[in-house]
């Protein structure tokens, strides 16, 4: 190559360079979190073994991203934890207090997942953090179910997930009663649904 051709060299690569990290950003799919079904769930231990509590969160926000062609993507969910329901009032009442969940000071709980894990063309695995009563832990998500579809009534693609994850809510100062013989393993299942956006 002459050095008068160089210079028109590098513009072409560099031209290729640009357009290409323009192919990788458009791969990206983002996603809104349809808060009308949406609803992460979860069982608890009452009285070490003698039943199982089971709630949900009833009001819940945030986005999906996924990156198809480098396998992974990203996921933030904000979750009120003022509207934490067992299906009874009274464990209701109590829940929000500052015993347990002490929705006051700690009104939202947030899941961020940094990364997934692919296998084919599905992901199984969302790598990411739990922040609860202002403690930060990682969680990570085991997806059971995926599925993306053509919506028949939205006109749009949505996805749809089935996730689960285990923690000890004493990692997050969440050690009510545990004193008494509670356990304090939780089961956390997720069912979301998110709205692709253009």
């Amino acid at each position: 190559m002459t050095k008068r051709n160089r210079p028109l060299a590098a513009l072409m690569v560099g031209c290729v360079c640009v357009g290409a990290a323009g192919v990788a950003h458009a791969a990206v799919d983002k996603y809104l979190v349809d808060p009308g079904h949406t609803y992460p769930a979860f069982e608890a231990d009452h009285l070490g073994g003698l039943s199982i509590w089971r709630g949900k969160i009833n009001k819940t926000k945030g986005t999906v991203t996924l990156d198809r062609a480098n396998k992974t993507g990203t996921v933030n969910i904000e979750m009120d934890a003022s509207t934490i329901d067992f299906g009874h009032s009274k464990m209701n009442e109590e829940a929000k207090g500052v015993e347990m969940f002490d929705v006051e000071a700690y009104p939202t709980i947030e899941y961020v997942g940094k990364a997934m894990r692919f296998e084919g063309d599905k992901p199984v695995e969302v790598l990411g953090e739990l922040t609860l009563k202002g403690v930060t832990k990682p969680v990570n998500l085991t997806i059971k179910q995926f599925k993306c579809i053509n919506h028949p009534f939205k006109k749009v693609e949505v996805c749809g997930a089935d996730a689960e994850a285990n923690f000890k809510r004493t990692d997050f100062n969440l050690g009510y009663a545990v004193d008494r013989g509670f356990l304090p393993e939780v089961k956390v299942r997720i069912s979301i649904e998110a709205v692709k956006q253009p």
